[in-house]
This record gives structure tokens, C-alpha cells and sequence, in this order.
């Protein structure tokens, strides 16, 4: 008995040293907190040149890029929550007002795609004042792609290095950015040419991308609001089931959203008998499934050793 509790001692702490070893919030903080600044200078930069130059494209990529800092600071917000502190009014945390401020972005972008096809359809009818771009304008904007080509660079080799979802997924984001700001720059030269039409045109394609974003921001958070299944009971069923002295679990369901905070319940058929070794064996099973799926809230029925069940979801 005395080797059998010695053994769950080392693996429990080893379990506990993987969860302090991925906790690398601070350094997820810092990253957003520089990206967010080089995306609000960018937005300033495209907003600034789009209003000098009168450029519906121009201004309709800087609200695009609206949604790169929108998104540092729900990755802030998330970063800061990454381990909730309920309270008796929200004894499951504060996530969920997270979701209430991203659909608060998805619809800002969504009135702001209506704007911008709505000026391109009034400068199609009634006509409108002139693009005037020059090469400072080109400049400018040249500036704003090696910006953005950093960003992408920086988060990318960070969030690879700590396998953070929140800075790969933004670095992506900003790649998308970086494609759509190129496009606009293409228009421009068009435009400086003499091809006046060619603004118009490309200011609906971007405008289509602010709508894109928009609708993604949506579709991400809403399953999370209606508390759809985060995890497939099967995924978590093999994970519980790698730990020793698992016998059976069953009964398995989960919510919230992966990578952020889920919250998991099932119920757990284990080995050992008395209710302290029992209790190590539901602490290494919370720690499997935290270092597979990130902060999470488990919920663990011990059952008799006699029962099992084929049920593994409800």
C-alpha cells in the first residue's frame, strides 16, 4: 500500500508541474499588449491616408483592421480570465461578457459593411470628388504592410513556440489583412494612373471581408452563449481513460469554449477502493484533461467499483 500511494504522489505531482509549466499567460499579455498598439497604429495610418485621399477601399480595409485590435483586446480579456474567479452571483465565472462584447464587434462591422457599400453605390450614382493618391500615400501604406508582415511574424513565432491559440489564430488573422491591404495598394496605383472606377470597385470586395469577419466573430461565440458541446465525450472518454486506475466513465458532457474555459461532468469508475487513493486518481484524471484542452471546470462522481455503464454521453 505504502509504494501503491507513493506512485500516485509522483504522478500527481507531475501532473501538477505540466499545469505550472503551461502557464505562460504573462508572456501571451505582453504579446497582445505590443500587437494591439502596432494594430491601432495601422488602423490610424489606413483611416488617415483613406480620409486625405478619399479612398472608400482604403477606408474600408482600416475598418477591417478594426477587427485586429478588436481581437487583441478580446485575447486580453481572455488572457486575463484564462482562470476565472467566480463569485456568488456568477458561480461559473465571467466568461460569457466576453462573448456579449465580441457580438457587440460583430455588429459594428456589420453596420460599418453597410456604410461602405452604401457610399461606393451613392459615388456610383451621383458621382463623387476624386481619389488623389500619391507616392507619400503609397509610402504610408507600404509602411503599414511591414507593420502588419512583424505582427504576423512575431505572434506566429511566439504563439508556435508556447502553442497558444489565441496568438496563432491572430496572427493568421493579420496575414488575411496584410493580403486585403495589398489589394487596396494594387487599386491605388490604379487609381493613380487615371482609373478612377478601380477604387469603387475594390472598396466592395474589402467591404464583403469586414461582413466575412464580422460573421465569424458570430458564428465562434454564439455555440458558446447556447452552451454547445465543447468536447466530444468520445475525446474525453480516451483521455480519462490513459490514466491508471481508471476503470469505466461514462455519462460524459461538456460546455464552454475550448482553449478559453470548458466545464466537463461525467461520472468515473475507478480501481482503488478507499476514497483517499480514489480521490488522487479524479485529481490526475483533472489534470489529463486540463493539460489536453486548457483551463477547464470538471465535475467527477465517483460510482462503485462494480458499476459501469455503455452510456458514454447522455
Amino acid at each position: 500500500m505504502g509504494e501503491s500511494r507513493s506512485w500516485w504522489l509522483v504522478m500527481d505531482h507531475h501532473y501538477h508541474r505540466l499545469s505550472k509549466d503551461l502557464d505562460y499567460r504573462g508572456t501571451v499579455q505582453r504579446v497582445l499588449l505590443t500587437t494591439l498598439a502596432l494594430n491601432l497604429a495601422v488602423v490610424i495610418l489606413k483611416a488617415s491616408v483613406g480620409w486625405l485621399t478619399g479612398s472608400l477601399s482604403l477606408m474600408a480595409d482600416a475598418l477591417h483592421s478594426v477587427t485586429d485590435s478588436a481581437n487583441n483586446v478580446l485575447g486580453l480579456v481572455t488572457n486575463r480570465l484564462a482562470n476565472p474567479s467566480p463569485d456568488r452571483d456568477h458561480p461559473y465565472g465571467h466568461h460569457k461578457f466576453e462573448a456579449i462584447g465580441a457580438l457587440g464587434v460583430a455588429a459594428f462591422l456589420g453596420i460599418a459593411c453597410f456604410e461602405i457599400l452604401t457610399a461606393a453605390l451613392n459615388r456610383v450614382v451621383l458621382g463623387g470628388q476624386p481619389v488623389t493618391v500619391g507616392p507619400k500615400a503609397l509610402g504610408l501604406l507600404l509602411v503599414v504592410v511591414a507593420i502588419n508582415v512583424f505582427v504576423v511574424l512575431y505572434e506566429g513565432r511566439v504563439g508556435q513556440r508556447l502553442n497558444s491559440r489565441i496568438l496563432i489564430a491572430d496572427a493568421r488573422h493579420t496575414m488575411g489583412d496584410i493580403w486585403a491591404t495589398l489589394v487596396v495598394i494594387a487599386g491605388l496605383i490604379g487609381v493613380w494612373r487615371g482609373w478612377q472606377w478601380l477604387d469603387v470597385v475594390l472598396a466592395l470586395p474589402v467591404a464583403l471581408l469586414v461582413f466575412k469577419s464580422g460573421w465569424a466573430v458570430l458564428r465562434e461565440n454564439l455555440p458558446w452563449l447556447v452552451d454547445e458541446m465543447a468536447i466530444a465525450p468520445e475525446a474525453i472518454h480516451g483521455q480519462v481513460m490513459q490514466v491508471p486506475g481508471v476503470i469505466n466513465c461514462h455519462n460524459i458532457a461538456s460546455r464552454g469554449l475550448l482553449g478559453r474555459q470548458v466545464f466537463i461532468d461525467m461520472h468515473l469508475v475507478v480501481e482503488p477502493s478507499d476514497i483517499e487513493t480514489a480521490h488522487h486518481i479524479t485529481e490526475l484524471v483533472e489534470a489529463q484533461l486540463e493539460h489536453s484542452y486548457g483551463p477547464a471546470r470538471i465535475t467527477i462522481h465517483v460510482e462503485p467499483y462494480a458499476y459501469e455503464s455503455e452510456k458514454i454521453t447522455y
